[in-house]
């Protein structure tokens, strides 16, 4: 089978063609960096623009990278939600308009869902195991059990970790995205001179909390003026790995409690290109039994593989919607994979 799938939740423009071999044809990402700039952030009305301006130009090298013809696709797959609603649309819209003029299955996929089957395309990773999806607009812990079947076991109770990320690099006067850059101040800082709160450590369960290390981190700043950027970048990242190793440890107890067999604990999401938090995490791993499973980095930050990916998976368990019907499939702002899980507030990435 041959999927185009198409990603726009966010602030990336995305086009991906992907065979059921596991063979990712082309991967096309236009990131919008650029234009959030200045905002320190995701402005939900440019990004929507600038979806609408490039998703056509992307679709198009998407095929012409995979040498294939509109109609030697089998399905396409379009990110549903959850996301910024405005860019969703954009995306699910154009989908829906190709699978009709083609008469191919049209998948409605859940963005987390890309994310958390990730792994089975680059690693064919056999059900189950636990995920750590980390990002600017999610951060959760979820025992993934098979196709559709996911177990929320841990999210965040305020903001994303790749929010607090953003946002403590801008008040270090860092560049934007605030990750990145603090990654790199944090190598030439020394996080032993810094004091920061580590929000929800030796806690029960594994939920997490950011805010109150955001707020940390401005009175810091306002208290001693002097410090350096790079200390309170190192001291920043260090803290935030302690909540991580903290909660997925607790994750991995709670997780085992389903699946004694578990094995692997896969990191996903924009924040997984943090080298810090995979270093801390794979010590975690190695001392669990387990190991630690990460994607490529252009595959751990949003993409059209990894929506095409869960379309192939989706279609060949037949787990899709048949024109017409498909053509009512809704945009989401809001989709949990586990639809039993208690709700919490969504954790957006505005500025």
């Amino acid at each position: 089978m041959n999927i185009l799938g198409i990603e726009t939740s966010c602030d990336e423009t995305a086009a991906a063609v992907v065979n059921s071999d596991r063979r990712i044809l082309s991967n096309i990402v236009l990131s919008q960096i650029d234009q959030h700039r200045p905002y320190g952030g995701v402005v939900p009305e440019i990004a929507a623009r600038a979806h609408v301006e490039q998703i056509d130009g992307l679709i198009r090298q998407a095929m012409s990278g995979a040498a294939l013809d509109f109609n030697d696709l089998d399905g396409v797959a379009a990110t549903a939600g959850p996301g910024l609603i405005g860019g969703v649309m954009v995306g699910l819209v154009t989908g829906k308009a190709i699978a009709a003029a083609i008469g191919k299955p049209l998948l409605a996929v859940n963005h987390l869902e890309g994310h958390a089957l990730t792994p089975r395309l680059t690693h064919d990773l056999a059900f189950p195991y636990l995920l750590l999806l980390v990002s600017g607009g999610h951060c959760q812990l979820v025992l993934i059990e098979g196709l559709g079947r996911y177990r929320r076991l841990g999210t965040t109770i305020d903001d994303a970790v790749g929010e607090a990320f953003d946002k403590a690099g801008k008040m270090l006067g860092l560049d934007y995205p605030g990750g990145p850059a603090i990654q790199a101040a944090a190598e030439r800082g020394d996080a032993g001179l810094v004091n920061l709160p580590r929000p929800m450590l030796g806690r029960a369960g594994c939920d997490f909390s950011f805010s109150g290390l955001k707020t940390a981190v401005r009175r810091l700043l306002e208290k001693q003026p002097d410090l350096r950027p790079e200390d309170v970048a190192a001291g920043f990242q260090t803290a935030v790995g302690d909540v991580m190793v903290d909660r997925a440890g607790n994750a991995i107890h709670m997780a085992r409690q389903f699946c004694p067999d578990l094995s692997h604990l896969v990191i996903a999401g924009g924040v997984a290109a943090n080298s810090h938090l995979r270093q801390r995490l794979d010590e975690l791993c190695r001392a669990r039994g387990l190991e630690l499973v990460a994607p490529p980095i252009d595959l751990c930050t949003d993409n059209g593989a990894m929506i095409a990916w869960a379309g192939v998976e989706r279609l060949a368990a037949g787990l899709h919607d048949t024109l017409p019907d498909a053509l009512y499939a809704p945009a989401r702002a809001r989709w949990p994979l586990d639809p039993d899980a208690t709700p919490m507030p969504f954790a957006g990435k505005k500025a």
